[in-house]
């Protein structure tokens, strides 16, 4: 399942990229998320996360995440394992001369089995891109000056 959302969010491309960047605070703007840890000593590219899940709002999956590519303050990629699988991006694009961004938000689900795993995550879609909204709207707040 592909989902692609973007928003125009009125603050710097680097305030955004900071707060995208700032891994133990996703639960902050993510609903769905009830924390985030780095696993291991790596940071930046290559490092993974142990992100706990909420599904209808309960943390119920603990999933891992690989980032597969850094680009300050642009864009960064990672790889989803655990129920769901698969790719990822966020890029950020400056408009308005720089006052504000475009964020762009992609993701390519997969969920076994393959049939019955395609059939739960088309059902769950509406509720994957309500979140998402959410997100995109939480993250616009806390990016606001001052």
């Amino acid at each position: 399942m592909r989902l692609e959302l973007s928003a125009i969010i009125s603050a710097p491309q680097e305030r955004v990229w900071e707060i995208l960047a700032d891994w133990e605070r996703y639960p902050a703007w993510m609903p769905d998320v009830a924390w985030v840890r780095p696993v291991g000593p790596e940071r930046g590219e290559g490092m993974e996360l142990a992100v706990r899940t909420k599904v209808l709002g309960v943390p119920l999956v603990t999933d891992r995440m690989r980032v597969t590519a850094l680009e300050p303050p642009r864009r960064m990629a990672i790889e989803h394992s655990g129920l769901v699988s698969g790719p990822a991006e966020w890029t950020l694009e400056p408009e308005g001369g720089g006052s504000s961004v475009r964020f762009v938000w992609i993701e390519h689900l997969r969920m076994p089995p393959p049939l019955v795993g395609d059939l739960a995550l088309w059902l769950y879609r509406p509720v994957l891109r309500l979140t998402f909204r959410w997100s995109m709207r939480n993250l616009a707040r806390l990016a606001q000056p001052g």
